[in-house]
């Protein structure tokens, strides 16, 4: 592969990993890299069993799986983990000071043509590269987890990004396969991240209410309006049903739904008691009676059927 197709990825992490699986199979040659070498070559091995999980599903061949890992590498010298990139992607620890310092630092060792991007899921990337002088090339990419399967990815324009920046890294990863979305004001939650944490203000606040428990939440939204997304977004809803439908449901929902700007008091009480989820095996499910693992495993061949059912659809027209 040529230099101009090599993507480096700071931060070997799930995402990272996950990132970098998703750029070598789209035939780039990827530097992982992290600050501690038994993270870069952990994220490396975490990248190839990403590949092989593709393989396994049937969405990969297996000749594209052994050339895709052949791509992926592991460097531990700082400067070299970013030479010859076209585009370097920013994937470390979510802390404001740590990523504006990573920055700093990458504006030093590239050339004024490469794209710097941010995975950042919550920060605003406009604060994330308040020094870097060359700013017009810097953008947030929010892959969404797991990377290597789902294909959404947020580009989050900061203020100073440049709209042919945004524009360029949209036709990069429609070559990667992925769903890019290109978010023009630099908001907390981006766009996605707003639109969930809307559904988890509302799911926490009916658990907390006593209108429905937290498993029959979760399953509302999975059998219900979760199973049609993939193919029906809320607006498409919207105008299928007609607007004065909605208008209508809207004056009568709208007023009783949660809508303080602080999370809801069950997530206090939750966290007051060390229920703080998976790992102390106990949040809004008891995870001693739930096995995560299999959960896990449940998720990822879902998302790969959906794949593969979304690979035999046209692209959805009037992208903006």
């Amino acid at each position: 592969m040529p230099a101009t197709s090599r993507v480096a990825i700071v931060g070997a992490g799930l995402m990272g990993s996950g990132i970098a699986a998703s750029a070598a199979l789209a035939g780039n040659e990827v530097l992982l890299s992290d600050c501690n070498p038994a993270r870069t070559a952990g994220g490396v091995e975490l990248a190839a069993v990403h590949v092989r999980q593709l393989v396994k599903g049937g969405l990969v061949s297996e000749a594209e799986g052994a050339r895709a890992s052949a791509r992926l590498h592991g460097e531990t010298d700082p400067k070299a983990a970013v030479a010859g990139a076209f585009w370097v992607i920013e994937a470390i620890t979510e802390n404001l000071a740590v990523k504006q310092a990573m920055f700093r630092t990458l504006e030093e060792r590239v050339g004024r043509d490469v794209i710097l991007t941010s995975n950042t899921s919550g920060l605003r990337i406009s604060d994330i590269v308040r020094d870097v002088k060359g700013r017009g090339r810097t953008a947030a990419t929010h892959f969404w987890f797991p990377g290597h399967l789902v294909p959404l990815v947020e580009i989050v324009m900061g203020e100073d990004t440049e709209l042919a920046v945004a524009e360029k890294l949209r036709e990069i990863l429609l070559g990667w396969g992925k769903a890019p979305v290109i978010v023009r004001r630099d908001l907390p939650g981006q766009l996605a991240n707003r639109i969930l944490q809307a559904v988890i203000r509302e799911a926490t606040a009916i658990v907390d209410s006593g209108l429905a428990s937290a498993e029959d939440v979760d399953t509302a939204v999975k059998m219900g309006m979760g199973l049609r997304f993939p193919v029906w977004g809320p607006l498409e809803h919207v105008d299928t049903v007609g607007l004065e439908l909605c208008v209508s449901v809207q004056d009568n929902v709208l007023p009783s739904l949660y809508n303080e700007t602080r999370p809801t008091p069950m997530f206090r009480r939750l966290l007051a008691e060390g229920s703080s989820g998976v790992q102390a095996g106990k949040g809004f499910h008891d995870w001693t009676a739930r096995n995560h693992a299999d959960l896990v495993a449940r998720r990822d061949s879902f998302l790969m059927q959906a794949l593969k059912f979304l690979r035999r659809e046209p692209r959805t027209p009037g992208r903006k």
